[in-house]
This record gives C-alpha cells, sequence and structure tokens, in this order.
C-alpha cells in the first residue's frame, strides 16, 4: 500500500494523505496532468472516475463523475489555482449536480498536492483544507479517509505501464 500516514487535524480544519511511490515526480506528476490516467485512480476502486473536461491550467476547471456499482453516479468539480509542474499543484475542490452545477451546501475543499524525490522514490502529500468543522466531519463520515486510500492504491499500476503524455 503506498499509503504511509493520515493525519486528521480537526482543530486546524484539515485532512493529509501522504503516499511514496516507486516512481520520478515527472512520472507521478503525470496522473495529474493526463485527465485518462487520472480517471483510473481518482475515486475508489468500486467508484471509477470519467472526467468529461479537464483544463489543466491556473484558473482551469474539471468536471467529473464517479459511477458506483450499481451505477448511481456522483459529480464533482475543481478550479485548478496553481500549478508548478512538476511539483505542485492546488484546486478548489466540490460536489456536482446532474448538471456539473457547484452543490453549495457541501462546500468547497481546497486542495494542495506536493511531490518531492526522496532517493528516487517520489512523496506525494495531499492536503485537504475545509470550510467548517461540521464540512470536514461530514467528509469523513462519508468515507473520505478509505476513499482515497482505494484511490491511491491504484496508482501503482499506472506508474508501472509506460508513460502516455
Amino acid at each position: 500500500m503506498p499509503v504511509i500516514d493520515v493525519i486528521k487535524d480537526e482543530d486546524a480544519l484539515k485532512f493529509t494523505i501522504v503516499a511514496e511511490f516507486d516512481a520520478p515526480v515527472e512520472r507521478v506528476w503525470q496522473i495529474w496532468e493526463d485527465p485518462r490516467q487520472l480517471e483510473r485512480w481518482w475515486g475508489p476502486p468500486t467508484w471509477p472516475a470519467t472526467f468529461d473536461k479537464h483544463e489543466f491550467t491556473p484558473g482551469g476547471k474539471a468536471s467529473y463523475y464517479m459511477t458506483g456499482p450499481d451505477g448511481e453516479k456522483a459529480g464533482g468539480w475543481w478550479k485548478f489555482t496553481a500549478i508548478e509542474a512538476p511539483n505542485k499543484l492546488s484546486f478548489e475542490d466540490g460536489f456536482a449536480d446532474d448538471d456539473g452545477e457547484p452543490v453549495a451546501d457541501m462546500g468547497t475543499t481546497y486542495a494542495t498536492v506536493t511531490l518531492e524525490s526522496i532517493e528516487g522514490r517520489t512523496r506525494m502529500t495531499t492536503e485537504s483544507r475545509f470550510e467548517s468543522a461540521d464540512q470536514l466531519q461530514k467528509m469523513l463520515e462519508m468515507g473520505m479517509v478509505e476513499g482515497m486510500q482505494g484511490a491511491m492504491g491504484q496508482i501503482d499500476a499506472i506508474l508501472a505501464e509506460r508513460a502516455t503524455v
């Protein structure tokens, strides 16, 4: 399992997950940059993602949906706020309705992903900041920890393939 640490800091309204991969930073960056690779791991194994928009530039937007085992769909959106290839990206993250519009009562999460080289491997730290303790608690109850661990558990197989970007 690539996940090496999970940190829940309810006082700071943060959730951080740290994973390590046997690949250089540039290769791990590609799993964020390429929507076809991203959709193979973003979401737990039983809820694969489909990205129908992925404008990987500062100010760009992404929209996607995850499809559950019974065909249920859950939509999401991102707005990229910073991209510093190949080491850091930040984005706003939220739930979307059937028309792809943000679901306001679920709030916005602010994510920062940092990739750093450690002895030929890559450490990926994903920090999510929440608007309120209630929002953080709701996400934890929805299974965010287990979902992110499952999602990141799919990355090694993608990294083992030849890069396509």
